[in-house]
């Protein structure tokens, strides 16, 4: 019986992680549950296991009196020195108690107690290897699915990936090898849970770092990602390093950096941008690839970020996007509202001079190739129309040259 008992302590080890100490102490607290329930008490009860033969003990420990007023728990020295004529009153003498002569409802208890046991440290032990990969990338192999979970196998545990971590369009079979991420290592009542998805934007943070060495060396920053998986994805980055171009390092040469994470992620759309300081060129730069003639900003003090953002009127749709798609992403990456407008709602003439979106006036005041510099400081334009509203003193003064 021992011979077995040491090799499925050592099947148990190897199967599901749990440590022949843990073992021993799961029996242990079972004979003592076991003890408790047959003879209503388990003060004076001790376990001993034996390493070497794989053999458990368990000892009833009795006091020895002079009169006995509870057998459970005391021996008259009268019986004491039949055993051993050196007991004396106030020594404990140690009896081995038979597991076979407990009840069956006490050896329920035991196995009940012993799978309890079994379960808090099979739990603890997957919590504890694979808390470490938490929001890593982990290759698995689906198991089924029903139609709450599709079930992968990473290592000896199973993982289960509700459906909004699921990939729009992707069908997974059984034995499909699949590239997942690690989300939630936890447990519920039945136990630990592992929970791991294909939708979540830190996946496409950890394939950019397995196939762009700059990202993951940290010479290439992820800044920001905006994604809604299986359709597409807006990553801005910058540089550590002024001579190296990150968006270009992203990409690749041909593309070939970034078309392995668009395989990965079954034809997934990918837009790179370049991560800017100044937020008005982040903005046009995360409208890519509508081209942006200025940005406007809201009030400071409110506590949402709102951008104005002037696009000209054939660029008006490539900007918002199919369903609004471009922009709602854009929105994200910046952590700004973005309101667009096309370029007839708003007078704009360019000066020659400005060419980028941060050297534009945010206050959008129109100035004509014949205004003075004094017409142009009392001249203002209403943002919903894009008129230009003039002062009554300026039409007074007018008035006035023209009777002269």
């Amino acid at each position: 019986m021992s011979k077995e008992m040491l090799e499925a302590f050592a099947t148990l080890e190897k199967t599901k992680g749990i440590k022949q100490d843990v073992i021993v102490e799961a029996i242990k607290a079972a004979l003592v549950a076991a003890y408790k329930k047959n003879y209503n008490q388990a003060q004076n009860v001790e376990v001993e296991f034996d390493e070497r033969k794989g053999n458990f003990k368990l000892l009833a420990v009795k006091t020895v009196v002079d009169e006995v007023h509870d057998e459970r728990l005391e021996y008259s020295l009268k019986d004491a020195l039949n055993i051993n004529k050196a007991y004396e009153i106030g020594d404990e003498i140690r009896f081995e108690v038979a597991p076979k002569d407990f009840g069956r409802i006490a050896a329920q208890t035991a196995k009940q107690v012993i799978m309890q046991h079994l379960r808090e440290a099979e739990r603890t032990h997957i919590i504890d290897e694979y808390s470490q990969y938490e929001d890593e990338l982990i290759t698995g192999t689906v198991e089924r699915r029903d139609n709450r979970f599709v079930y992968v196998k990473i290592g000896n545990v199973e993982a289960v990936m509700p459906h909004n971590d699921q990939m729009p369009g992707e069908i997974y079979n059984p034995q499909d090898q699949i590239r997942v991420l690690v989300t939630h290592v936890g447990s519920d009542s039945k136990g630990a849970q592992i929970t791991v998805s294909r939708t979540a934007p830190d996946m496409v943070k950890r394939l950019f770092e397995q196939e762009v060495p700059e990202i993951f060396d940290g010479t290439v920053e992820i800044v920001s990602i905006a994604r809604e998986a299986g359709d597409r994805t807006k990553i801005a980055v910058k540089s550590n390093d002024p001579n190296i171009d990150p968006v270009g390092t992203c990409v690749g040469q041909r593309g070939s950096r970034v078309q392995n994470v668009v395989n990965e992620l079954d034809g997934e759309n990918i837009d790179v941008v370049k991560y800017e300081e100044d937020p008005s060129d982040f903005i046009a730069n995360a409208l890519n690839p509508a081209e942006v003639i200025a940005v406007q900003f809201g009030d400071e003090e409110e506590e949402e970020k709102k951008a104005l953002v002037i696009v000209p009127d054939y660029q008006l749709s490539l900007a918002i996007g199919k369903k609004g798609q471009n922009v709602r992403l854009a929105a994200r990456l910046t952590g700004y509202k973005i309101d667009i407008r096309p370029e007839s709602e708003v007078e704009f003439v360019d000066d020659g001079s400005k060419s980028d979106s941060d050297d534009i006036d945010t206050d959008l005041s129109v100035e004509s190739d014949e205004s003075t510099a004094e017409e142009a400081a009392n001249s203002e334009t209403d943002l919903e129309t894009g008129e230009q509203v003039v002062d009554d003193n300026d039409i007074s003064e007018s008035e006035e040259t023209d009777e002269e």
